[in-house]
């Protein structure tokens, strides 16, 4: 099952975990583990490359990164399996997603004393450039019937789906809202015609997908491999020049 139709999908560079994400799911389509069991598998994982990171075993960085991408697409496979999609799910997948974030480049930063500050900068344009990424192909979900767990503007608690309880919605949306709630209204104010019938093509939103979370961890996991430890946090802040330069592109289409 994909998020979006057969018609609109497009290469994305950040989902390269879905294919094996999709066995997984498929494999526990008849068993009682949930798609919160998964995303909670792929919290274990991330903690795990960071503790990697602290260590200096890179590779295990490179393999638990990969393990949480494919996870992270194998949890909302279930979902669409079971047929069981979730605002608590949703919300809990993007939570932890945030948080990994910040530990896996506050452990960047350790190894390479690198200062507090600028790995913060880091931390925030890779918010800020998963963001824009998440913000276009949210849209396309919603324009082409796909999958709508998600939404353009996340401004208002949602009502809670059948099988969930709506505080607990309430809660996760909180909290999703503190954390993202920032990075969410400099999008909005950057392009929030996007949303009004822009041109997304295909090409557009796969140059776009190497903001995906995906792609941003095989990079980290890359680069240490290669001893480029001490350039990543570097990277990500210049890496976030190109946020103004899609979204130009996006504009004059």
């Amino acid at each position: 099952m994909s998020k979006l139709p057969n018609n609109h999908r497009f290469l994305d560079l950040s989902d390269y975990g879905r294919p094996v994400g999709r066995v997984i799911a498929k494999g526990l389509e008849n068993t009682a583990v949930s798609p919160l069991h998964l995303t909670t598998l792929f919290i274990i994982s991330g903690l795990l490359g960071v503790g990697c990171i602290l260590s200096g075993h890179f590779w295990g960085v490179v393999f638990f990164l990969v393990l949480k991408s494919i996870l992270d697409a194998a949890d909302g496979e279930l979902a669409r399996i079971k047929n069981t999609p979730s605002y608590t799910g949703r919300y809990y997948d993007s939570i932890a997603d945030i948080i990994l974030n910040l530990f896996i480049l506050l452990a960047i930063g350790y190894i390479t004393n690198t200062g507090i500050i600028w790995t913060l900068l880091a931390f925030c344009g890779m918010q800020l450039q998963g963001t824009l990424y998440n913000y276009y192909y949210v849209i396309l979900r919603n324009r082409h019937h796909g999958d709508t767990t998600s939404r353009v503007f996340e401004k208002d608690t949602p009502v809670a789906m059948e099988g969930e309880q709506q505080r607990n919605v309430d809660l996760l949306f909180g909290c999703y809202r503190l954390l993202y709630g920032g990075f969410d209204q400099i999008i909005y104010f950057l392009d929030g015609s996007a949303s009004d019938n822009g041109k997304l093509p295909n090409w557009l939103m796969t140059a776009v997908s190497i903001y995906g979370l995906g792609f941003q961890l095989l990079l980290i996991g890359l680069m240490l491999v290669v001893g480029w430890a001490d350039f990543i946090i570097p990277f990500f802040i210049f890496y976030t020049v190109f946020v103004f330069l899609f979204i130009g592109i996006r504009k004059v289409l």
